[in-house]
């Protein structure tokens, strides 16, 4: 057929299946659908089309004819057989020409992957148009400006990855191989570039966005600086730079996710020649064995974090060994302790590597051989961007020199290595830990143990405020447990409630030396203060690398309390004249060494209290030490394998005290942290059922500041210590839109732009409105120091430092003294008055990590006067809490814009916010913050009991929901003070978990490790725990209804048998909840509250995961 010769050779052979036996041919099927339609083949001329036409044309009147035969000689009886062989004739014809068909295809998919794709394709999706593709100068792979089936398009998506800031243009495309860089400083970072338009219509100017577009002398040269744009928006370089692919184009390239290209840029590190094929090898990005929630013992234990902490440890030594600088300036000086100290100043990196103070780096001199390591004294802050370097030797530093130095950052293991040794010796030494603590760590089941100990008459410390009623009865109930968890949310007294804890653990208790960690530096010295107050023997042990930085109990510390030791005068000589001349001989050192040594050794012994860091505590100086009594302040922050150095120093009551619904801990390798190992193990225990007791008075903000926290994250349990009052700034040279609530959010319409580290963003419209209400605040006459500014971003962050230098209208120095730091910095802290820059404004990208609930808790509970937020609503509010917030600033009459002198309220409205719940537990209040309330699972009748048939219509319920009143102050009555402490103790299930959960975390699987340590019998406790259930289940009535809620957990059955005995979600799952029954708010009848308060006790226990075994592991990321 001369028609189908003019399509030219054929790319693919057509085969068509053969109908089977007894299948129907249809004629007239769709095949003109939407997913038949194929627009890629090359269009015939006008002749060709006209004689295919014809030659079809012919096919079907054969068909049609020989069809209509058919049916007129069934209707009549006739010819049947003949109608048959036309229409199997016709259809031969016609196959025969559609298989004689050849389809021009520029070519099929396996070919377009395969064959050999031009130098310059995207090696992401192999799109290779000249227009369309850029250049990454660092690792010479070309890629597209499309988006694929990404947030950014694939150039960005490299470049932040790889972490390049460097392009080069196609030669063939539209602008030629033009060179990306600053008109007027020769800058080639694209995050930093932008431009402006020049005065001829058809020329622009490229300039980077600090500090040159900001120059006065650009309005020489009639540049108009405010109409400087970014070369990148919206994660793709601008369309008339870089061509986007069409949507054709992009369906046609390969597709590739973003988990495809994280996983190739990783592969990329070890193999620059690798290809998307080599993903699929098997042995490629394998992940961890995740941690599970209970263990067979310590071995287990080891086996699974083990290779955690080890993935933890290759990334921050890569990290750092990463990190080198040269061509580094120094400026000397020479500290108060004749050390030699080195000044200089890093380039902006966009490593995710935080410097911080104690942390051994090395400097070295490039042009002779001198290299010095020494210890950060000072990182960059408001007022200098330098960083400070103590020496440890001042030997033949190289004073005339200033230049040509290089930096390079030392890595040490020893954190690592530490964290490795507690959990050995958690599995082979039994005297590490009791056996019952060994138990609950591992998620056994055991009975519940009190611990006999005289109680205080008078709960209060020393030197210390006055406890409250929640307070009292954390400490009343922590010395009488093994194991304990306290809650302490923002602003409730959790230090001073830990100091008072240790204080009657030394004194009333008599329990010996006490041992106290934290995490972090910062937290330690906090706790270390308040201990001091009491009168309690303090001694602050710091890592070597920590000596020279003071701090605010630096005279506690164990190695200024040796050299302030008045009875070993010929160590105080040894350590002057090792001040003075730098070195000692060899006999001197080895004398002072011993010396120093024996004072630390008795210092210790004589102490009653020993503070250090987790990771701390694991110092050779302890190695021989053995702790009663261990708490662990701020648990939540620190990783399970880092509070177990601690807990494995003989620990036979463990105190951890934290807030799981504020910052988790920091675990920068992505493998280990989705493994579980960002999970604490307070959070752990809290999901076997141990319930923390939670703080409830919170002293910090202002009762308007409070209300949503409290609501949101803590089901309105949050009482007020302050009154409003108390908490009302005046003189304020701007009025709060709601005179009774120092809070707004003010509405921002700028965009948000990469950072110049191309890892972090900025906004420079919302750092535009915090420098006018920074100002408005100075004006008012609040200082400096008594505003924070919270962003958190970190681009954000030093675009606010730079910003407010140049363009604030104030003296510089004001605008220094204003702290602006990230979420993290400021947790734990508080301050006057806080801002709030949220950053996030785009149209694909999402909101990030402010996505995270306990990121906006920290921000939202720093502030003690005023709240200010800055952001995009119409970017936040798509995200359900953030919605929720939005929606509340709304009803408070509290969203505003306009000129700061005359804020008006937003129009702007909202969807209705979701009910926020977490579909594992859907009986809470919050998205995965749920609480069961064990009144709730008491009442006969009510929600969650099951006992009577359900016959599928449900009984009219009230809403029990406890509100946050922000009028509630707490009752001076002890008796009443009392009752609330009881009424008000959720039982936690899961709050905060990760949202993914590790696949084997509820059902552990194979048993991993050995036979559980010798002289440790799991089992034992378990069948006691079983034969006290089955004592109860039997209607066994063991206790008297009136007796002391602290005497044990009753036993009197109610309902279908549910005890108090038995756990209580077990209870649940026998009597069959449903997710949709228990997503209905539940009852609490009048008639109930009397019997449930007398059942309710503060003993129970409440085994969190059971109810849900069963179930599939449906997890909501809120």
């Amino acid at each position: 057929m001369s028609s189908v010769d003019a399509y030219g050779p054929s790319s693919q052979t057509l085969t068509f299946l053969d109908p089977e036996e007894g299948d129907i041919l249809v004629a007239g099927g769709d095949t003109q659908a939407s997913e038949y339609e194929f627009t890629d083949f090359t269009m015939p001329s006008q002749t060709q089309m006209q004689t295919q036409t014809q030659a079809s044309q012919s096919q079907l009147d054969v068909v049609d004819n020989s069809q209509t035969q058919d049916v007129v000689g069934d209707e009549e009886g006739e010819g049947v057989d003949g109608g048959m062989v036309g229409l199997q004739e016709s259809i031969h014809l016609a196959t025969q020409g559609v298989a004689d068909l050849r389809f021009e295809e520029e070519e099929d998919e396996d070919a377009y992957y395969t064959k050999d794709l031009p130098e310059y394709a995207c090696r992401y999706c192999g799109i290779h148009d000249p227009n369309c593709v850029v250049m990454c100068n660092t690792t010479r792979k070309w890629f597209c400006n499309g988006r694929g089936n990404t947030s950014g398009s694939h150039i960005i998506n490299h470049l932040v990855r790889a972490k390049c800031k460097e392009v080069t243009l196609h030669r063939d495309g539209q602008l030629g191989d033009s060179v990306l860089e600053c008109y007027n400083c020769g800058c080639r970072n694209v995050f930093l570039l932008g431009f402006i338009p020049a005065k001829a219509d058809s020329v622009v100017v490229l300039l980077c966005r600090q500090p040159c577009a900001n120059q006065s002398s650009l309005k020489d040269m009639n540049w108009d600086a405010s109409q400087w744009q970014p070369l990148i928006h919206d994660r793709c370089f601008l369309s008339w730079l870089v061509k986007i692919p069409s949507e054709e184009e992009q369906l046609r390239a390969r597709q590739i996710t973003a988990q495809q290209i994280n996983k190739l840029e990783e592969l990329w590190k070890e193999n620059e020649g690798a290809t998307i094929e080599d993903l699929e090898k098997p042995g490629v990005d394998e992940e961890p064995q995740a941690v599970l929630l209970r263990y067979e013992d310590a071995y287990q234990y080891q086996n699974i974090f083990g290779p955690l902490v080890k993935l933890e440890a290759d990334y921050d030594r890569k990290l750092k060994e990463s990190q080198t600088q040269g061509n580094v300036t120094v400026r000397w000086d020479i500290g108060l302790n004749k050390k030699r100290i080195a000044h200089f100043q890093l380039p902006k990196t966009d490593s995710d590597m935080k410097l911080m103070k104690g942390d051994e780096i090395s400097l070295r001199h490039l042009g002779t051989s001198w290299e010095g390591k020494g210890h950060v004294v000072k990182v960059p802050d408001n007022l200098s961007d330098e960083i400070a370097m103590e020496l440890r030797s001042s030997a033949g530093v190289p004073l005339e020199h200033t230049r040509n130095f290089q930096v390079d950052f030392v890595w040490k293991s020893t954190s690592f290595d530490r964290m490795q040794s507690s959990m050995k010796t958690f599995a082979v030494d039994e005297a590490s830990v009791s056996a019952y603590i060994y138990h609950r760590l591992l998620g056994h089941e055991v009975e519940e143990q009190t611990l006999k100990i005289n109680l205080p008459k008078r709960f209060s410390a020393p030197g210390l405020p006055e406890l409250n009623h929640s307070q009292v009865y954390a400490v009343k109930t922590v010395l009488q447990r093994p194991l304990c968890l306290i809650q302490g949310p923002p602003g409730t007294g959790k230090t001073v409630t830990s100091a008072t804890i240790v204080y009657h653990l030394v004194k009333s208790c008599g329990q010996g030396q006490v041992l106290v960690c934290a995490p972090s530096n910062i937290a330690v010295d906090q706790l270390t203060e308040k201990i001091h107050r009491t009168g309690l023997k303090v001694v602050r042990l710091c890592a070597k690398s920590r000596e020279a930085i003071d701090s605010n109990v630096s005279f506690l510390s164990l190695h200024n309390q040796v050299r302030s030791m008045g009875s070993l005068p010929e160590l105080q000589k040894l350590q002057q004249l090792k001040d003075e001349t730098g070195e000692l001989s060899s006999n001197d050192e080895k004398r002072y060494r011993a010396l120093k040594r024996n004072a630390e050794r008795e210092l210790l012994q004589h102490a009653d209290v020993i503070c250090s860091t987790c990771v701390g505590a694991g110092d050779p100086r302890l190695v021989r030490f053995r702790f009663r009594s261990i708490l662990i302040d701020e648990s939540t922050q620190a990783t399970e394998p880092e509070c177990m150095v601690p807990v494995v120093l003989g620990a036979k009551q463990l105190i951890l005290v934290g807030d799981h619904c504020q910052l988790g801990p920091v675990v920068m390798c992505k493998k280990a942290a989705n493994a579980g190992l960002a999970q604490s193990l307070f959070e752990r225990l809290v999901v076997l059922g141990i319930r923390p007791i939670r703080l409830q008075v919170q002293y910090r903000m202002h009762p308007a500041l409070s209300a949503f926290p409290s609501n949101i994250f803590y089901e309105g349990s949050l009482q007020n210590g302050v009154t409003a009052g108390e908490r009302m700034r005046k003189g304020l040279s701007f009025a709060w839109p709601s005179p009774d609530k120092p809070m707004f959010f003010y509405k921002t319409s700028g965009q948000e732009e990469i950072a110049s580290s191309g890892t972090s963003y900025l906004n420079r419209t919302e750092a535009a409105v915090v420098e006018r209400i920074t100002t408005k605040f100075l004006k008012s006459g609040i200082k400096p120091e008594q505003i924070g500014i919270i962003t958190p971003y970190e681009g954000q962050r030093s675009y606010l430092v730079q910003y407010m230098q140049y363009s604030g209208s104030l003296h510089s120095k004001l605008y220094m003294e204003v702290e602006i730091a990230s979420v993290d910095a400021f947790q734990g802290r508080e301050k006057d008055f806080i801002i709030l820059s949220c950053v996030r404004a785009n149209e694909h990208q999402g909101i990030g990590f402010l996505n995270d609930p306990r990121r906006l808790n920290v921000a939202l509970t720093r502030a003690r006067f005023g709240v200010i937020i800055v952001g995009s609503p119409k970017a936040l509010s798509k995200q359900p809490l953030w919605n929720h917030l939005l929606t509340y600033f709304k009803e408070q009459r509290a969203l505003v814009e306009g000129p700061l002198g005359n804020l008006k309220e937003s129009l702007m409205q909202f969807s209705k916010p979701r009910k926020l719940t977490n579909v594992l537990n859907p009986g809470g209040r919050y998205m995965s913050n749920a609480m069961w309330d064990a009144r709730e699972a008491l009442i006969p009748g009510g929600a969650y009991d099951r006992a009577t048939p359900f016959n599928g219509n449900l009984p009219p319920r009230h809403q029990y929901i406890r509100t946050h009143d922000q009028m509630g102050m707490i009752n001076g009555n002890p008796a009443l003070q009392a009752q609330q402490a009881v009424a008000n103790l959720p039982v936690p299930v899961n709050m905060y978990m990760n949202p993914t959960i590790p696949p084997n975390y509820f059902q552990n699987g194979q048993p991993q490790g050995r036979p559980a340590a010798k002289g440790r019998a799991p089992h034992l406790s378990r069948n006691i725990q079983r034969q006290s259930q089955g004592a109860s289940q039997q209607g066994t009535q063991s206790q008297d209804m009136t007796q002391n809620f602290s005497q044990g957990a009753l036993t009197q059955n109610y309902g279908a048998g549910l005890s108090m005995s038995q756990p209580i979600s077990q209870g649940m799952s026998q009597l069959g909840l449903s997710q949709a029954e228990l997503s209905q708010d539940s009852y609490m009848g009048d008639e109930f509250r009397s019997q449930v308060d007398a059942a309710l006790s503060q003993d129970s226990t409440y085994q969190g995961e059971r109810a849900y075994a069963g179930q599939g592991l449906n997890f909501s990321q809120y």
